[in-house]
């Protein structure tokens, strides 16, 4: 082949494939609610699915199995919910001593504002006679919250809806998913797709035990700290803080919020909350250096500039659920990168 054909082909097939890249980056963020629910049902079935092999192991069937476990799952997602509806119902009935301190900071801080904005209006150029000044007016703040709100909350109604009946189908049908997967391709590719699979379920499910560990040792780290601080609703606090502790990074200033909300009521100085900022900042070193490597990342092994850069890509993606998904859908990806051959340079750009 002419070297001017070689070239032209090679430039054609690296447009091909940005072009398709470019597709399958538009479909996942047009379509993120879909994709987002099935992720997360996958990685609850990852999660569940050893209940239902040992329910198995004692004779049960994988279905019955299956249905119990689904259900179980929901019975305890139910129990912890209504305990933190309850705790949070109580936090909204005492709100209004909590308002008090955080009106008070909002006020000095306005006042400020107000104070440099009249600083600047006067080095502003006055209008002149014949012009006339057009004040829009804003919407409601109240209906616009709502109405903004409307679209995320029926997503969330439409993710809660459908995930308990996929995670069932994915651990009832799970033999039967894997063989139908394996016959989507050549007889002469079915051993190294095999392998892939096992791979991603051993990267998925070491992740998953692996990073409900370290929640779990972050949650009650900060319930201790929260209890012997004295604030009020330390599981609460405690259970939130500690859940957004595990957010790579932004996790060490996501926990500060939850005991600042509640702490404005106790503290009336900077001192304790230094303290509890100082502890939390502590557990999240720990974590992040210690905990996550020797239970998540000698398996998932992505370095931080994958990590980064994922988290950027899939939190833009598909927002705060994208934080949460970002780390097993990049380990993922660099699974099945390593069992294609021209694409395991990529495999090794993000473990390196």
């Amino acid at each position: 082949m002419p070297v001017d054909e070689t070239q032209l082909s090679a430039r054609s097939t690296a447009s091909a494939r940005i072009i398709a890249a470019g597709i399958v980056i538009g479909f996942c963020y047009w379509a993120s609610t879909v994709i987002v629910t099935v992720f997360a049902a996958v990685l609850m079935a990852y999660f569940l699915d050893p209940l239902v092999g040992w329910l198995e192991r004692i004779r049960v069937s994988r279905a019955l199995g299956s249905l119990l476990v689904v259900l179980f799952a929901l019975a305890v997602f139910a129990v912890v919910g209504w305990d933190l509806v309850e705790r949070a119902d109580q936090f909204g009935q005492d709100w209004p001593t909590y308002r008090e301190p955080l009106r008070a900071a909002t006020a000095a801080i306005e006042s400020r504002m107000e104070s440099f904005e009249q600083h600047v209006s006067e080095i502003e150029p006055t209008a002149k006679p014949g012009e006339q000044i057009v004040t829009i007016a804003e919407s409601h703040p109240v209906r616009s919250a709502l109405v903004s709100r409307l679209g995320s909350l029926s997503e969330f109604l439409l993710a809660a809806t459908f995930t308990p009946f996929l995670v069932f189908f994915m651990l009832a049908a799970k033999r039967q998913v894997w063989h139908a997967t394996m016959q989507l391709f050549p007889a002469n590719q079915r051993t190294q797709v095999r392998d892939t699979l096992e791979d991603v379920t051993r990267v998925l499910r070491s992740y998953l035990m692996g990073t409900a560990l370290v929640g779990l040792v972050l949650v009650l780290a900060s319930w201790l700290t929260f209890w012997l601080f004295g604030l009020d609703f330390p599981f609460l606090t405690g259970l939130v803080s500690g859940l957004c502790n595990l957010v790579p990074y932004l996790g060490a200033v996501m926990a500060w919020i939850p005991p600042l909300l509640v702490g404005l009521k106790h503290y009336h100085t900077v001192g304790p909350f230094v303290g509890i900022f100082a502890l939390l900042t502590f557990f999240h070193i720990v974590a992040a250096n210690l905990l996550v490597p020797a239970l998540v990342g000698w398996r998932v092994r992505l370095n931080a500039m994958a990590l980064t850069v994922a988290l950027l890509f899939w939190g833009w993606i598909w927002g705060p659920m994208g934080l949460i998904l970002a780390i097993p859908v990049t380990a993922v990806i660099k699974v099945i990168c390593d069992h294609v051959g021209p694409l395991q340079p990529v495999g090794r750009w993000l473990s390196a």
